[in-house]
């Protein structure tokens, strides 16, 4: 084939190059580099802020004092995303970027790959050469090795020749089988950007294009075609190219025109040829393929030989030139032409790679990240709608406990008033009765009926007989007289009670305050212990002439001042004693002034005194009534009082005694009652105060009760409220850091994503 050459053209070529070599100055494989570690830093964060939120939102289910602000489902939802982030992260971690190099046998291929990482890395010559796909990436280590698929053994390797003699020793090896050879980072620094290169065999030499693809081709971000420039491009070539198309939407296709330098020994034909062999290749990737236009199609199409490469790089390495040696002539146009294709294929697979190894995980970051924000904004609206509610809440409490203890306070002062007006009324209303009763005892001992007799054993057992009678008579009348209007008014004032601290109570208690303050029927107890009262009773139930001398006394000075005149008392009358005076003009003063009755027992029992000494006395009164009224008047008085004397006499029976008996005795408890009618009217007052007093203190208990559940609800919410505070604070803290995870997947698609475009 004859080749047309053109120094003009060559020349511009060359300046274009130097110019875009210049444009760019550090490696856009640094692009994928930096955008791996972005992309890696934020999904450890995604996956740190998925961890804490998970942890935050299981912890708020599992509240038992929290109202549900969180569901189930939603707790499985985020730990679902753990799971999913990590898958996400180990699988950032291993990207790679990808170059497949694909051509027919002998074409090149491994040679550009060599030429590429500056060093003999892969067998290369006339001939099929490569029986199977080469993965080439690099390794920390500083040895290089081989491993085989389906094994983990590491078969070192230290010269090209050394892998070749490898590579087709191993019996088992086929086309469709892949060998990765770790080579160091420190021996081809191309492969320190995470790129890794794929050798293939010919595709004219197997049918099974269709496993390759499948198996090798869908992950790889550029697709280079390495052509033979002394041949066109065959349909092997363009059957596996249509079939990557229909698998992959719109690849990545380099067509490098290899062994360029051919051309250097026609150059009169150089230029046509070119001319034909971009025209072919701008048909087939813009017409055939469509994976660019035509205006795209001159930055994927070169022209290089990859042997002058490889020589010249290996002789740089070397400390020579790179131009040295038997080189074709155009040399530099070539060497600028592969470097142009190295810049415009990192350039490439650069920006090909992030978007494709990227895009989709940051895309589905930003949904995990904006599915978390609103689970963590929906916990903060519900903790924010119940805070709010529990303050309302804890105010209503509060307010209610404070009208409680103010309501109390005003009730209690009013309730002491009325059970102390009551109780004054209580002991008034018994003390009248009593009273009254008293003026009837006699009516009421009248009305005892029961075999009397002035033995002493029967007269005991009519005594304790009297007692109980009298006890019970008091009691029942006095119950008539009080009980019915003291219980009324008791039964008012323990309603009113009632009524006033019913409001004081909830209402799921008001409908039980029956059962919550027993009220007993009230009856008041009289106990006025007769047979104490009038143990000390002794009855006088002998016969006493109505005209003796004794009952003469006894009727004009009363019992006990006639008992002391006829004991001879007189001297226990007490003598004035003359005090000396202030004033020795005025009259002595006495210690007391005598009463009249003290007076008349003196004379009386002077008189006495006087007859007892001497029956002079008798004879001499005789004497002066003798005289004054006659012998016959005398003896007629004296015969009345006689037979008055004996009719008494015979009419003091058992029944007369009975009758002196219940007269003596209604005198004797008239007294001693009268004594003890404060008392029993303070004792039923006491008693009413007492049952005034329990009701209020069992509703004042229930009050309590009342306020000491407020307290704790109040308590309680305010545990609730500090939780809910925290939890808002949490759930909003969760949220922004959402908000700042997709500024910052944001930041990583403006960035990294939106320049791939």
């Amino acid at each position: 084939m004859s080749l047309l050459f053109s120094r003009c053209n060559s020349a511009i070529a060359v300046k274009k190059d130097k110019r875009l070599m210049a444009e760019v100055s550090a490696s856009p494989l640094k692009h994928f580099v930096t955008a791996k570690k972005k992309i890696n830093g934020i999904f450890e964060q995604l996956a740190a802020y998925i961890q804490e939120g998970a942890t935050f939102l299981e912890e708020t289910y599992r509240n038992s004092e929290l109202d549900p602000v969180t569901t189930e489902e939603q707790v499985s939802e985020v730990k679902g995303y753990l799971s999913n982030v990590a898958g996400i992260s180990e699988v950032l971690a291993r990207r790679h970027m990808k170059v497949a190099f694909f051509g027919r046998t002998s074409n090149g291929k491994s040679t550009v790959i060599n030429a590429m990482l500056w060093d003999k890395v892969l067998p290369s010559g006339i001939g099929h050469t490569t029986n199977c796909f080469l993965r080439v990436e690099g390794t920390e280590g500083n040895e290089a090795y081989l491993l085989t698929e389906g094994s983990e053994e590491k078969k070192s390797v230290a010269t090209v020749n050394h892998l070749a003699h490898a590579l087709h020793q191993d019996e088992h090896l086929d086309a469709g089988c892949l060998v990765s050879v770790m080579w160091p980072n420190s021996k081809c620094p191309l492969l320190k950007d995470d790129l890794v290169l794929m050798d293939s065999p010919g595709i004219d030499v197997t049918t099974e294009l269709d496993s390759w693809i499948d198996k090798f081709c869908l992950d790889a971000d550029v697709f280079v075609l390495v052509a033979n420039s002394e041949s066109t491009l065959m349909q092997t070539e363009k059957q596996f190219f249509h079939k990557v198309n229909d698998r992959l939407s719109r690849p990545n296709i380099f067509i490098l025109n290899n062994r360029w330098d051919a051309s250097a020994s026609e150059p009169e034909y150089m230029e046509e040829v070119r001319h034909q062999h971009m025209e072919r290749c701008t048909g087939f990737l813009v017409d055939e393929l469509g994976v660019v236009d035509r205006l795209q199609a001159s930055d994927r199409i070169f022209f290089v030989s990859a042997k002058e490469v490889l020589n010249a790089r290996i002789q740089k390495a070397q400390g020579m030139p790179e131009g040295g040696g038997a080189l074709a002539e155009g040399f530099q146009v070539r060497m600028l032409e592969f470097q142009n294709f190295e810049r415009r294929f990192e350039e490439c697979i650069s920006q090909s790679a992030v978007k494709t190894k990227f895009e989709q995980h940051t895309v589905r970051a930003k949904q995990i990240a904006e599915v978390v924000r609103h689970i963590m904004d929906s916990v903060h609206v519900a903790a924010q709608e119940q805070r709010v509610y529990c303050l309302e809440k804890r105010e209503e409490r509060q307010d209610r406990l404070e009208f409680i203890d103010k309501q109390l306070e005003l009730l209690t002062q009013d309730y002491k008033l009325k059970i102390k007006r009551v109780t004054e009324e209580v002991e008034r209303q018994v003390s009248n009765a009593m009273a009254e009763e008293i003026r009837r005892l006699s009516v009421l001992v009248d009305e005892f009926q029961t075999d009397f007799h002035p033995s002493p054993v029967v007269l005991k057992v009519y005594k304790n007989e009297l007692h109980k009678y009298i006890e019970e008579g008091l009691g029942r009348n006095m119950s008539h007289r009080c009980s019915t209007a003291i219980a009324a008014s008791l039964q008012t004032t323990q309603q009113e009670m009632i009524d006033g601290l019913l409001p004081l109570l909830p209402a799921s208690l008001r409908g039980q305050v029956d059962i919550l303050v027993p009220r007993t029927c009230f009856s008041l107890s009289y106990d006025l212990n007769c047979d104490k009262l009038c143990a000390d009773f002794q009855e006088d139930i002998e016969f006493h002439f109505s005209l003796g001398w004794t009952m003469l006394v006894n009727r004009f000075l009363g019992p006990k001042s006639g008992r002391r005149a006829l004991m001879g008392y007189s001297d226990q009358v007490q003598r004035p004693i003359p005090l000396t005076p202030v004033n020795p003009s005025m009259p002595p003063l006495t210690q007391g002034s005598m009463t009249q009755e003290e007076l008349m027992v003196s004379m009386v029992t002077g008189l006495a005194s006087l007859t007892s000494r001497t029956s002079m006395g008798i004879l001499v009164v005789g004497g002066v009534v003798w005289k004054a009224v006659g012998w016959r008047l005398i003896a007629l008085s004296l015969g009345l009082y006689g037979l008055l004397y004996v009719y008494e006499r015979l009419t003091w029976t058992s029944k007369a005694k009975e009758r002196a008996f219940k007269r003596q005795f209604v005198e004797y408890a008239g007294e001693k009652l009268q004594l003890i009618v404060s008392y029993t009217g303070s004792n039923c007052s006491h008693q009413v105060q007492q049952e005034l007093a329990s009701t209020f203190a069992h509703l004042c208990q229930q009050v309590d009760v009342t306020r000491e559940n407020l307290e704790q609800e109040i308590a309680a919410l305010n545990i609730k409220i500090e939780v809910l505070d925290s939890l808002q604070s949490k759930a909003k803290l969760l949220r922004n850091k959402a908000g700042w995870l997709d500024s910052e997947l944001n930041m990583f698609t403006h960035q990294y994503l939106q320049q791939s475009r």
